[in-house]
């Protein structure tokens, strides 16, 4: 009984494992083969991990061999499945020349101060020297008109080589564009989520923003169409989650972080800030009472592995500032502009450090932090 490796392996190109498109030889399915005597071992790995699939596969490599070599070899097939993953299709967007950094600001609820973060963010960020800009993408209730005061304000249309674009509002060193612009302060949007996508990707991509380093997307809370819509239309550097301290915000928060974590998505989340982590009364302000409780957004980000950016204190100025269009960020030497200066530094630092780590093709690259002036 003459016979080699050859004469096996010549064998088993006759057989295709269920599920394949190719003959185990071709697919590289055979791993091994060993002889002894009369006797054949082969180890074969195949990619359906069932039962009947690993039994038909053994069933056909002996009748194979017995069929194309000699009916009297004792075969021995160890089959082993590795199910092969297939490549996610990462959700991506395409760029805006001149765009350096787009930052999503997200909540996974409403009425954590999202915008009033975002506002004041932006004008730390404008205050370091920073070209920036917000897209207001909360279709549903755009605010920033509001806080910056330019309620009554409206895009002019420019041409832009050969092509009619929307120059953003200026206001305290931010361009600004959002839905607020275009509908009377007191009507309700209505519209379904493709309605508002398109409306989000004509501010996105027919708005002239010029050279920025930084553009805040003020995203509406939770995790719907207009989220989806956003990571499909720009490739966002990374996202910002604010929550306050009670529970059922952390719980809401988690699932803003789980949403850019998703493998589809893969949003770096550079961080959480807590806003109005403490209350400190004007007559004793070394005191801090921790009224929606202490430490909850810390815990958060200690248990999701991601940083605290900053705890932004229950002020009763904060809302007055953005109430008449002037953040609070603006007002020189104050305490809340320390709070939202450390918090913007703290952000650039999360935002370098997740810059160093992206390949070279990659569109963005931060690479100096230089008193926080720099890109």
């Amino acid at each position: 009984m003459n016979f080699n490796k050859q004469d096996i392996n010549n064998a088993l190109q006759n057989i295709t494992a269920p599920g394949e498109g190719k003959n185990l030889v071709e697919s590289n399915s055979i791993k091994n083969i060993v002889i002894f005597g009369k006797e054949v071992i082969v180890d074969v790995v195949i990619g359906n991990p069932t039962l009947q699939a690993k039994k038909k596969t053994e069933v056909d490599i002996m009748k194979a061999i017995h069929e194309h070599v000699n009916q009297k070899i004792d075969v021995k097939v160890n089959i082993k499945a590795e199910i092969v993953k297939k490549p996610v299709n990462i959700i991506r967007g395409k760029e805006i020349p001149g765009i350096k950094n787009i930052i999503a600001i997200a909540s996974g609820k409403g009425g954590v101060g999202k915008s009033t973060i975002t506002a004041n963010i932006a004008v730390s960020l404008a205050k370091m020297g920073f070209s920036v800009g917000i897209l207001d993408a909360d279709v549903y209730g755009p605010s920033m008109p509001m806080m910056f005061d330019v309620v009554k304000e409206r895009p002019l249309s420019v041409n832009v080589e050969g092509k009619s674009k929307m120059k953003p509002i200026e206001s305290h060193g931010v361009k600004i564009l959002s839905l607020g612009f275009f509908t009377d302060q007191d009507q309700a949007v209505i519209w379904r989520g493709p309605m508002a996508s398109k409306a989000l990707n004509q501010m996105i991509f027919d708005a002239d923003w010029g050279e920025l380093d930084f553009l805040l997307v003020d995203l509406p809370p939770g995790t719907g169409d207009i989220h989806l819509a956003m990571v499909q239309a720009v490739p966002i550097t990374g996202a910002v989650i604010v929550s306050t301290p009670q529970n059922i915000a952390l719980a809401d928060a988690k699932k803003g972080v789980a949403m850019f974590k998703q493998e589809s998505i893969n949003v770096p989340v550079l961080g959480i800030i807590e806003n109005m982590s403490y209350f400190t009364p004007e007559d004793l302000p070394n005191k801090k009472y921790y009224i929606f409780g202490k430490d909850g957004a810390k815990n958060l980000a200690s248990d999701l592995d991601t940083a605290l950016l900053g705890e932004i204190p229950l002020v009763q100025s904060i809302r007055e500032a953005g109430d008449v269009g002037h953040p609070v960020a603006l007002q020189e030497n104050t305490i809340l502009q320390e709070v939202f200066v450390e918090t913007t530094k703290n952000i650039l630092t999360q935002l370098v450090k997740r810059n160093e780590n992206l390949p070279p093709t990659e569109i963005v690259r931060i690479t100096t932090l230089s008193g926080c002036s720099a890109i």
